[in-house]
Order: C-alpha cells, then sequence, then structure tokens
C-alpha cells in the first residue's frame, strides 16, 4: 500500500516538472512542449491521478496542445465563465468562475 502511494507521489511530481518543461520549451519549440503535455497525461492516466486544475487549464482537451493565452489561445470571460478557445484544433474549453 504504502509502495503504491510512493509510487503515485513520484509521478505526480513527475507531471508537474513535465509541465514546467513545456512552459520554459515553448518560446523555442512549440511542438516539443506539446509532446510533453501528452507525456505528462500518459503517466497521470497509467497511474490514475487527478490533474490539477491549474495544469488543466494550460493544455487544450481536445488536441492536447499546451496552450499560451495570447500565443496560440485566446481567453474571453462570458456569463461567469472563462472561455479558452485553442487556435490549433478551433476549440474550446468552459471553466466555471467563482
Amino acid at each position: 500500500m504504502k509502495n503504491k502511494r510512493h509510487q503515485k507521489e513520484e509521478a505526480m511530481n513527475k507531471v508537474k516538472e513535465l509541465f514546467k518543461e513545456a512552459e520554459l520549451m515553448f518560446k523555442r519549440d512549440p511542438s516539443l512542449s506539446d509532446r510533453y503535455v501528452q507525456l505528462a497525461r500518459k503517466i497521470a492516466m497509467r497511474y490514475t491521478l487527478i490533474i490539477p486544475k491549474e495544469l488543466k487549464r494550460k493544455f487544450c482537451k481536445h488536441c492536447h496542445s499546451y496552450l499560451v493565452p495570447g500565443r496560440n489561445c485566446r481567453v474571453r470571460i462570458q456569463k461567469s465563465r472563462v472561455i479558452y478557445y485553442c487556435e490549433r484544433c478551433k476549440k474550446f474549453m468552459r471553466f466555471g468562475l467563482k
């Protein structure tokens, strides 16, 4: 039991590290940051982790590309919701705003 918990903690640390790397690499190579997001998602699915809310908003739920507001996504506020519009796949995601 302790071993499984330790594995999940290590996996979560790896997911967070991959998102940090994606943020750093976006200016140089956006496709590489997309790959980091894909790897982070695979790790999270393998260990059935819930990706934290602040990291969920950093990638498109449809095409899984790393999103940077103003560069490859639009952010709008409408009717107490934040709407992220991905310019790569032309889809949008809605997040509640309190």
